[in-house]
């Protein structure tokens, strides 16, 4: 993200807040631009991406592979919260706004947007002409305001959307929460029955309003400067109405391609489910000046070693590679694509080792060992500072694995200060890390380790804890690439920590890991990756603390454990901690002091090491497309909308990518 223009952003919300007084799973494998006024926003035209070289010849229609386990589940973006879902239906349909290549919201189906009261309520202007239409291309309707009202009924009732994405307007819209309550004591016949006509019960409890065909209102409980990054997030898409009537309530849920309603760059006008799909140009697609493909192919693969033969033979035009193939390829420098090796921009995600406070046994009874060592803090701490990670980092980069280093719980790029300093150096100058030298992982200090081990032992001895403690880390059972990696982490554990002190059993699951693992509280630790829903680090810190909408509830099992002699410490740390969220929340009216106070709270969590940093994704692969031509969304759900990306049928060589992201930085 452009440091440049996400500070013109910074000093945006900053201008719009001072007016008020008062104011994804398992691993290796933001607004508007500067305002014409202080609160009116009207966004530029997004900047130009990387040229490609002039000899270049793009490609027309596009073929690339991804794993069959990355097939998609529904075709309802507003009740889906997988990736594998959104890299599809993210180009089946729009929303009000858009990310580009520099990471900054502009306009899509909004053509700008405004707020009047510091971020209380905004207003969103809506485009002329933008149609629905069918997988063939034919015209269904109008794309209006309602189309949005409609979806946050749909998502905000019980009934219908099974809470799936409910968290997220119950804090930013006004009434949200009061309607999901509502409609979940009616039976599921009356709440399937209501809808968002005027009038309705939601249009009396909800915060939303349709003024007109062309504008849509949306009031917010407290100041929500972040607001305009909001609509990029999965759960705030459009639903039209008409589509609903056509399918009814049972027909959105099981909706196919076939009878989908699409307004977005793309139809899907071939399904064949774990083989193949087919996307379409939208013949009445919005955006007119818009580079689309003609078709984009999607091949499901049992693996990337597939993939890279498929791209060897040119049958795709993108693919990651394998530590072994990689290795292959960058030891031999007569190898055809050795000059072709890219490293990958980081995924939108950052990783976190999510540690479970209240285990147990498979026989369902408490593990009443590991709970009262991993409720110690010295212990923790030990793990924070003595396990080094670079061999596990090396299996999703094997020549930079330095480049995956995570010391921040928050994605880096996600927002920054008003004089263009990334969020997360703010939570590593609080954490008094050093500056990333690409040879050691910064946050290691071996004495500090060895010291917080006996500090452990010793504390924990005397209340009973025999060495070693057992660590449960689960994986697919039919999954190789999973189990080599589990046994890399496992052997780092014993060498930086000693397997007389922490013992990492590699477990299996068969097919779901909540199901079979999560729910039961089986495992010890879990490595999860979060992205960001909208532009605010309340976003990432939200899912960590002491309340029933955070989504890590299910993880660290703080709200089902009792507080009790050996865990008091663990508890007044998540208490401290979430109050300092909480408190930094309630900052609305100076964007560098709530950043400046959310970056203390994160560092609070990661010195307690509630949660523990893991790694960003960043990997190596061949590419006929030009990542930096592609939407960098670190918020919402769009990095895999095939807009405007570059392309060059001959492939992009090392020097061509590095300048590519040095031009994009």
């Amino acid at each position: 993200m452009s440091k440049k223009l996400t500070k013109v952003l910074a000093l945006a919300l900053a201008a719009a807040m001072t007016l008020s007084a008062c104011g994804s799973t398992q691993a290796p494998a933001e607004t508007p631009a500067a305002p014409s006024t202080p609160e009116a926003t009207t966004p530029a035209t997004p900047a130009p991406s990387t040229p490609a070289a002039p000899e270049a010849e793009p490609i027309t229609d596009l073929v690339i592979g991804r794993l069959a386990t990355r097939e998609i589940e529904t075709f309802n973006i507003l009740y889906s919260t997988t990736f594998s879902d959104f890299e599809n239906l993210t180009n089946m349909i729009d929303s009000l706004v858009e990310v580009d290549t520099k990471g900054n919201v502009v306009p899509a189906i909004a053509e700008s947007w405004e707020t009047n009261d510091n971020g209380l309520t905004w207003t969103f202007h809506l485009r002329e002409g933008v149609k629905w239409v069918d997988m063939n291309g034919n015209i269904k309707g109008d794309v209006t305001s309602h189309d949005w009202a409609v979806a946050l009924e749909w998502v905000m009732n019980y009934h219908k959307n099974k809470t799936a994405h409910t968290s997220q307007p119950s804090d930013m819209i006004a009434g949200a929460a009061d309607y999901l309550a509502y409609t979940k004591e009616l039976s599921e016949a009356d709440a399937w029955a209501l809808d968002a006509s005027e009038g309705s019960k939601f249009m009396e409890m909800v915060g939303i309003e349709c003024p007109d065909e062309l504008t849509l209102v949306y009031h917010c409980p407290t100041e929500k400067p972040y607001f305009p990054s909001f609509p990029a997030w999965a759960g705030l898409y459009p639903m039209p109405q008409g589509m609903v009537d056509e399918l009814g309530v049972e027909g959105v849920m099981a909706m196919d391609n076939t009878n989908y309603w699409y307004n977005g760059c793309y139809t899907m006008t071939t399904f064949v489910h774990g083989n193949e799909k087919v996307f379409t140009k939208n013949p009445h697609y919005w955006d007119t000046e818009a580079t689309l493909f003609d078709t984009v192919t999607v091949k499901m693969l049992d693996s990337n070693e597939v993939a890279y033969q498929l791209y060897e033979n040119g049958e795709i035009d993108m693919c990651s590679l394998t530590e072994s193939t990689l290795n292959t390829i960058y030891n031999n420098k007569d190898h055809k694509f050795y000059n072709y090796l890219v490293e990958q921009p980081a995924t939108s995600y950052a990783y976190q080792f999510h540690i479970n406070f209240y285990k147990n046994n498979e026989d369902g009874t408490e593990d009443v060992n590991y709970n009262k060592a991993i409720a110690n803090t010295a212990f923790r701490q030990s793990i924070y500072y003595g396990l080094d990670l670079t061999t596990y980092l090396q299996r999703t980069n094997s020549i930079h694995p330095l480049s995956c280093e995570n010391d921040a719980y928050t994605m880096k790029g996600l927002i920054y200060t008003t004089d263009g300093t990334d969020y997360t150096q703010l939570v590593r100058d609080e954490l008094g890390l050093p500056a990333y030298n690409g040879e050691t992982p910064v946050r290691l200090n071996a004495d500090k380790a060895a010291a917080l081990k006996a500090q452990a032992i010793e504390e924990l001895t005397a209340i009973g804890v025999t060495f070693p403690v057992e660590f449960d880390y689960y994986i697919s059972g039919s999954n190789q690439t999973a189990l080599d990696t589990a046994n890399v982490l496992a052997q780092a554990f014993k060498d930086c920590l000693g397997d007389d002190y922490i013992k990492l059993n590699i477990c299996t699951y068969v097919s779901s890991f909540s199901q079979e693992v999560r729910n039961p509280r089986l495992f010890s630790i879990s490595i999860n990756g979060w992205g960001a829903d909208y532009a605010d680090p309340v976003n990432y810190l939200g899912q960590e603390i002491l309340s029933e909408s955070a989504n890590y509830k299910t993880y660290n099992n703080m709200l089902t454990l009792e507080k009790n002699d050996y865990n008091a410490d663990l508890f007044t740390a998540y208490e401290t901690f979430t109050a300092m969220v909480e408190a930094a929340d309630a900052i609305v009216d100076d964007h560098d002091a709530r950043l400046q106070a959310f970056a203390e709270a994160e560092a609070y969590m990661i010195e307690n090491v509630l949660t523990m940093p893991a790694y960003y994704g960043v990997s190596w692969g061949l590419t006929r497309v030009n990542y930096y031509s592609r939407m960098n969304a670190i918020f919402g759900c769009q990095n895999d909308k095939m807009k405007n990306w570059e392309t060059n049928v001959n492939g992009y060589t090392t020097e061509e990518m590095a300048a590519a992201a040095a031009a994009n930085a």
